[in-house]
């Protein structure tokens, strides 16, 4: 396995529950890590407990082309490329189709879709002039199987999917590697606004589901690991 130890990363989405604990591992086992994420405050925090630069922390919102491009130049003005770009960013509306108004469906494509899109044409062209790099993605288990009252979020994160895997059709002849992780409920913010009775405490913790970014972060460069799923044992969807 190959170490984190010194490899440039970047973790979009790193103020919620998920990145956080992403940050404290990656940051823990050596690497140099970049945080973007759209609350200042917890990602000031979160840069303080892993000892992270204020020039690598970034205040932005990802569905913004002009934010996602000023933070990728300021990366690229401290480093000459990412090793490992992590997309944990995202939101979750989860409404009945009668209940889900048109600004809930672009909102949620907004984020979830094209501030995915944002993120891989700032970084993807410093990644391809080394032919070299790890796009983990988290589209979750419902980028795979769909849900009553998940019709923006399963948009979004079915075209994530079909995105990532079209892109990884480009990157053949490159050394460049594309990750989707399916995770399944995971105990974290992300569920805090969301109108739903859920047993929480039978989630996945997100320490755990962090351990597994972490993992997929130290994939051989002789192989690549194309998906990995992660769902609570007592919901299994996939």
């Amino acid at each position: 396995m190959e170490s984190v130890k010194n490899k440039n990363i970047l973790i979009a989405g790193a103020s919620g529950g998920i990145g956080a604990a992403t940050a404290r591992l990656l940051s823990g086992s050596g690497a140099t890590v970049f945080l973007a994420g759209r609350n200042a405050e917890k990602l000031q925090a979160l840069a303080t407990t892993c000892n992270i630069p204020a020039e690598q922390i970034f205040v932005a919102e990802l569905s913004d082309a002009n934010e996602v491009n000023a933070m990728a130049a300021k990366v690229h003005a401290i480093i000459p490329q990412l090793d490992i770009l992590i997309n944990a960013s995202g939101i979750g509306i989860i409404k009945p189709i009668e209940a889900l108004s048109s600004e809930d469906f672009i909102k949620t494509i907004n984020t979830n879709l094209v501030g995915s899109f944002f993120l891989v044409k700032a970084f993807l062209p410093k990644m391809k002039e080394t032919k070299k790099g790890l796009i983990i993605n988290i589209p979750g288990v419902l980028g795979k199987v769909p849900m009553a009252g998940a019709a923006a979020y399963s948009a979004s994160k079915y075209g994530l999917v079909g995105m990532m895997q079209s892109i990884r059709e480009e990157l053949k002849r490159t050394e460049i590697r594309i990750t989707n992780l399916y995770l399944g409920g995971v105990d974290s913010p992300f569920w805090d606004a969301i109108d739903l009775r859920v047993q929480r405490e039978k989630m996945i913790q997100a320490e755990e589901a962090a351990k597994a970014i972490w993992f997929l972060c130290q994939q051989p460069v002789s192989g690549v690991v194309s998906e990995m799923v992660l769902q609570p044992f007592n919901h299994q969807a996939i």
